[in-house]
């Protein structure tokens, strides 16, 4: 009777399953994005950003799930909505809020635009403005990464359905199969690519269908659902480390903003705002933690305190940074300093 109770009382005190092992942590990691992104379009609308400001709302479940389960020593290449992803792969948050607000202290020195900041020497591809074309930059990173021997690693490129399109994305999923790299392309369908619909932008039934044309692995999910997410996108990251042909990735949601803040996403229709791909990631997510009583209410409050002081931290800080000065600045590359140094 005894050990009987013992057990029954065991039983009791056993923690809630998590839908994934990673899902609290993903959620924090998506949480802070969500609170950064808000607090520069605030900033944005107050002037004080220059240039412009595109959020991933609506987006996070994805992004995070593509910087979680990468390594020191891959590959990534994330686009304009991935700060969940940037974050969870070890983008300092600092480095985020000085870029946007021009400090020269920034991985970009503030000379270049804020969506653009990157940290190659960490892995982390800055990103070019033709979007369809960070597909072959990913495949040369991991074909130079071959050719110095290196082992274990994989790249990660993201793109949009709309960047899916372009001819610079077709070359670069051709040379990924012919060449075998280890790669995980991860596409977010978020229905408008700016303002054209999905039905203008392709034809097919489905874009993964494209994945066995190309020779890729092709998977699709919801990309609301964190739980599907993490699952989906973790597990193509473990395939392509363990040599299995690239994989592709489409996942399903809409944009919960306009294309940038500068855009009023008037065109987005009633009935898409209806669709089930048209759920906020983030709710869901915190519905799903309070449904199956994951944390208690104040912990999720003592995170969100926390989100909110760690970005007014990093905001407070680059304000108080000085931009570049155009007629004192080096303006020579970091890339070919060393070359003009021996030229001197």
């Amino acid at each position: 009777m005894l050990q009987t109770a013992q057990r029954t009382a065991k039983s009791k005190t056993k923690k809630p399953a998590l839908p994934h092992e990673r899902f609290l942590e993903a959620f924090r990691w998506m949480l802070l994005a969500r609170t950064l992104e808000e607090k520069l379009v605030s900033l944005y609308r107050g002037g004080l950003i220059t240039g412009g400001v595109y959020i991933g709302k609506g987006q996070e479940a994805v992004s995070v799930a593509c910087g979680l389960f990468l390594q020191k020593n891959d590959i990534f290449a994330p686009l304009i909505r991935d700060q969940a992803g940037r974050a969870a792969f070890g983008e300092p948050l600092i480095d985020v809020t000085r870029t946007y607000l021009g400090s020269r202290q920034g991985p970009m020195r503030g000379r270049d635009g804020n969506i653009h900041r990157g940290h190659p020497r960490k892995n982390e591809l800055a990103m070019i403005s033709h979007l369809g074309a960070m597909i072959s930059v990913t495949v040369g990173a991991l074909m130079a990464k071959r050719f110095r021997g290196e082992k274990g690693f994989i790249g990660l490129s993201c793109i949009g359905e709309g960047g899916m399109q372009t001819g610079s994305f077709h070359e670069g999923m051709n040379i990924a199969a012919v060449e075998q790299v280890p790669l995980v392309v991860v596409a977010t369908n978020n229905h408008y690519a700016y303002s054209t619909p999905n039905e203008r932008e392709f034809a097919c039934h489905d874009l993964v269908d494209r994945a066995i044309g190309y020779g890729f692995e092709g998977y699709s999910l919801d990309g609301t659902d964190l739980a599907a997410c993490l699952d989906v996108i973790g597990s193509a990251v473990k395939r392509a480390r363990a040599g299995r042909p690239p994989q592709l990735v489409v996942a399903s949601v809409l944009r919960l903003s306009g294309h940038g803040e500068h855009d009023d996403a008037s065109y987005v229709t009633d009935e898409i705002k209806r669709e089930p791909f048209a759920r906020d990631c983030l709710k869901v997510t915190e519905q799903t933690i309070v449904d199956l009583k994951l944390v208690d209410s104040e912990t999720l409050a003592g995170w969100r305190r926390h989100a909110a002081a760690q970005v007014d931290e990093a905001i407070s800080t680059a304000q108080k940074e000085a931009p570049p000065e155009g007629d004192k600045e080096d303006w020579c590359a970091i890339s070919t300093r060393s070359l003009v140094d021996s030229l001197e």
